[in-house]
């Protein structure tokens, strides 16, 4: 099975740099169009299955890029970020910001690091279970690195590895083994 993980288009919050996790931002402009360059990628490929985060910037990325109205799921949402959502990048100094990353947010009132990957996991087994060929998957960054932070078993973060709006992750899952197979950035 192929599945590909596109992340969302460009939102208010992705803008404005701000933290946005649960906070239900809307797509700007610009992120309409980046859902066209996910629809470029994708335009070849026929999914069996369709999900997106419940959040409505994965479910209009998807419907730009599918024409489709996806399956959603809270286990794909982006990392909760608790108080810090809505709050600017810029307020919290640069190495505080990859250490939360890297641990997660549960100081905030968010979710830790280790919980996120356990719920992404979660979803990762529900994907093992399906009969198909190609799925596809809106949802977030963090989402989307953390995936790739499992499959490859190590730890990446936000400083390591470019992905950008729309950014379009493709994984292989057979024989009980995930591999990855590409990551095209806009």
């Amino acid at each position: 099975m192929k599945v590909y993980v596109i992340r969302h288009g460009e939102s208010e919050t992705n803008e404005r740099r701000c933290y946005t996790g649960y906070f239900n931002a809307p797509l700007t402009e610009k992120g309409r169009e980046d859902a066209k360059f996910a629809a470029e990628v994708l335009r070849n490929v026929e999914f069996d299955r369709i999900f997106a985060s419940d959040l409505d910037r994965a479910i209009e990325t998807c419907k730009i890029a599918t024409g489709k109205e996806p399956e959603t799921d809270e286990l794909i949402r982006e990392i909760s970020v608790g108080r810090l959502e809505n709050f600017p990048y810029d307020n919290i100094p640069a190495e505080d910001r990859v250490k939360y990353f890297q641990i997660g947010y549960a100081d905030f009132g968010g979710e830790s690091k280790d919980d996120f990957k356990l719920r992404i996991r979660h979803f990762m087994e529900k994907l093992e279970r399906l009969d198909c060929d190609n799925v596809a998957v809106f949802s977030h960054g963090g989402w989307l690195i953390a995936m790739l932070g499992i499959v490859l078993d190590a730890n990446l973060s936000h400083s390591n590895i470019r992905c950008t709006n729309c950014a379009v992750g493709i994984f292989d899952y057979s024989d009980g083994k995930w591999l990855l197979s590409g990551l095209m950035n806009k």
